[in-house]
Formats: structure tokens, C-alpha cells, sequence
């Protein structure tokens, strides 16, 4: 049976690894040697483990939605991470990057976002431990998540604008790294996703994983098994799907659909379909694949959603698809406010831009009446409100 999880180089297949300048070496090296030995010890997964249950929320519902399930003749759960505190997913991983920091005697901390979830997170575990935070935001992202600026900047954490290329995702990771070559002794970098130089994709995913932990012991006690037909997820960076798939990946019979944004059309010009326009690259120091000139220029990606605004997906997910473990599909800005508008009616749901990416490619799929599908709502919609109300 093949192996989805990384190897001891730090690479999926051929994907991933630690391209980093000189600069960053010790910083990477003494994440690499200690952050499996930090998060194995009793008292990490202690402190973990009540964090999670006793601040964020966890485990968050796994939600039957039956007028969605009606509409498409099947049975659609729904894996409620909109619910945790802050009203996504993010908050699981930087809970446990908040607490590695702490154990490598590390008190600044920074990060960049894009839709500003991850943002949050990263202020409001500062906030909880004491620490100083720097969050790098592209200037249009801040302009189209001005609520989550806000949280960040309550929270006391201080939000820097970026005004290089896109002004988005890729910009604000790209100036949160410079940060950290300037900084190295007493700054952790809380990646937000499952990118960026060895160990961060793997770490990243298995602060995720708790994620398809419960969803296994959730369906376990709500259907009598613990594997749906399949999940479905959606992918930018990837760190929700890598946390819905996590447990699931040498389960060969769970079909695993990693959701892409498709923007104005895959290809428009303005998209972020990585999987269908991508090539194998290096991006923020991971080889994966990218969107890019023949030249290996970054190619500008767009989405309505910002935190799938980002022109390459995470090395795991680049190597689920290559080997045909997982399929991705594409979901345009139309079809996704389409399918946001319509959970809010079916469910009484708001889902976060990102999360409706998912959703719209149920209409991509076809369903057998007794099939158990499983989709993780990455995060609700406040966000997000001010750009429904343009489109609606």
C-alpha cells in the first residue's frame, strides 16, 4: 500500500522539503529536531487536549444536514469547525503552535493571513499566553476582511498591510518570512497552513488531525461505522482538508475531494485551480505544485475568497493528487456565493467563502441514496457578510 505521510527527508513523494536560505537554518533545524519530541510529552497533550476541549470548543458537532442531504437524494454530514472559538478550524493549530513557542522559549510571535481566520487565531492565542504578535495581512485582504482586522487589533495584536504584487495571501507570506530571517532568536513563525519549509506541513496537519479523530469517532456513534463513502474539503494552502483527510488517507475505500476556487473560470486568467494550471515549484520554501511561467514567474492566482487566494496548495495535497488519492475539483466565485446562499436556507447555516467552495462541488458529484458523505465546514460566514450582501 502506498504511504501519504511524509518521510523522514521531509517529503510527500517528491513533494516538500525545506528550501531555505542560509538565515533561516537554525530556526527550521530546531523546529525539525524538536517538535515531534515537544508535542509526544505528557504534559504538551495535556495542556493540548484541555485547550481544545475547554477553549476552543472541541469536538465540534458532526451535523446530519437533512434538507441538504434531501436535495441531492443522500446523506450529507456536515463537520461543524465553524463553531469552534473564533469560527474556524485555524484556532486547533495554533493552539499547539502557541505552546511549542512557549517550550522553545520563543516570545514574539508572527503569521500571515489571508481571510484573516488565521490571523485571529494567532492574536487570540498571543493574547492567552502573553506574547507579542505580528500579523502580516495583504492591503486587499484587509480591506475585504475589515471584521477580522478588527478582532486582530482588539485582541492586541499588531496588523501590518502588505503592498507588494497582489497585495494578498502570497505577499503577506512573503513578508512574514523576510520578518523572521530578521528576527530569528526570539520569533516563532505560526504558519498558518499546511505550507512552507519541513516541518510546518506536517506539524500543521497534526494539530488539524483532531479533526478526522472525531470525525471517526463520531460517525462510529451515530451510523455504526467510522468511515463515510467520501469527504469533501476545500484547498487552498490545505490545512482543513489535511485535518478532514489526516486519519483517512490509507483508507483506500473514503473517496477524499479537495475543493479548489476556480475564480472568474479555471481558465480565466483569474483563478486558483493550482492542481488543473499548477507545475512542480518551489514556493515559500516547499516544493509543490504552483501556478507559474514557463520561466517560473508566480503566476497571480484570484479568488472572491480570501483564504483560497493563494497560488499553490500544500505538499501533501500536491501528492494526494498526483498519486490519485485524492481528486480535486474546481469551484467557480459564482457557483460558490450560489451555494452559500443556499445552505443559509436549507440549514440556517452562514458558511465562510472558503467552506462554500466545498459545498458547490457537491453539484459536481453523484450520489448513491444510502452513500455517507462527510464535508468539512471550515468556518463560518460574518466574515464574509459584507461581500454576500454585494453579490446577493
Amino acid at each position: 500500500m502506498a504511504s501519504y505521510n511524509i518521510d523522514e527527508r521531509g517529503y510527500y513523494g517528491v513533494f516538500g522539503g525545506a528550501y531555505i536560505p542560509e538565515m533561516l537554518y537554525p530556526n527550521v533545524e530546531e523546529l525539525r529536531k524538536q517538535y515531534l519530541k515537544i508535542t509526544a510529552t505528557a504534559a504538551f497533550k495535556k495542556e493540548f487536549d484541555a485547550l481544545l476541549k475547554d477553549y476552543v470548543g472541541r469536538p465540534t458537532p458532526l451535523y446530519f444536514a437533512k434538507r441538504l442531504s434531501q436535495k441531492y437524494n443522500t446523506n450529507i454530514y456536515l463537520k461543524r469547525e465553524d463553531l469552534c472559538h473564533t469560527g474556524a478550524h485555524k484556532i486547533n493549530n495554533t493552539i499547539g503552535q502557541i505552546l511549542l513557542a512557549k517550550a522553545l522559549n520563543k516570545p514574539r510571535i508572527i503569521a500571515e493571513t489571508g481571510a484573516g481566520q488565521h490571523g485571529v487565531a494567532t492574536a487570540t492565542v498571543c493574547a492567552l499566553m502573553g506574547l507579542e504578535c505580528i500579523v502580516y495581512m495583504g492591503v486587499l485582504d484587509v480591506q475585504r476582511q475589515a471584521p477580522n482586522v478588527a478582532r486582530m487589533k482588539m485582541l492586541g495584536a499588531k496588523v501590518v498591510p502588505v503592498y507588494s504584487g497582489s497585495k494578498t495571501l502570497k505577499d503577506a507570506t512573503n513578508e512574514a518570512i523576510r520578518d523572521w530571517i530578521n528576527n530569528p532568536v526570539n520569533t516563532h513563525y505560526i504558519i498558518g497552513s499546511v505550507v512552507g519549509p519541513h516541518p510546518y506541513p506536517d506539524m500543521v496537519a497534526r494539530f488539524q488531525s483532531v479533526i478526522s479523530e472525531e470525525i471517526k469517532q463520531q460517525l462510529k456513534e451515530q451510523i455504526g461505522r467510522a468511515n463515510p463513502d467520501r469527504i469533501i474539503a476545500c484547498v487552498g494552502g490545505g490545512s482543513n482538508a489535511a485535518g478532514a483527510f489526516f486519519h483517512y488517507m490509507e483508507e483506500e475505500t473514503v473517496d477524499l475531494i479537495a475543493v479548489e476556487a476556480a475564480g472568474e473560470g479555471i481558465h480565466s486568467g483569474k483563478s486558483a485551480a493550482t492542481s488543473v494550471l499548477g507545475t512542480e515549484g518551489v514556493i515559500h520554501a516547499s516544493r509543490t505544485l504552483l501556478m507559474q511561467t514557463a520561466d517560473g514567474q508566480i503566476v497571480e492566482p484570484h479568488s472572491i475568497s480570501a483564504g483560497l487566494d493563494y497560488p499553490g496548495i500544500g505538499p501533501l495535497h500536491a501528492h494526494l493528487i498526483k498519486t490519485k488519492r485524492a481528486q480535486a475539483l474546481a469551484v467557480t466565485d459564482r457557483e460558490a456565493l450560489t451555494a452559500a446562499y443556499e445552505l443559509t436556507k436549507l440549514e440556517g447555516i452562514i458558511p465562510a467563502l472558503e467552506s462554500a467552495h466545498a459545498l458547490a462541488a457537491l453539484d459536481q458529484l453523484t450520489f448513491q441514496p444510502d452513500e455517507i458523505t462527510v464535508l468539512n465546514l471550515s468556518g463560518r460566514g460574518d466574515k464574509d457578510l459584507e461581500t454576500y450582501m454585494k453579490h446577493l
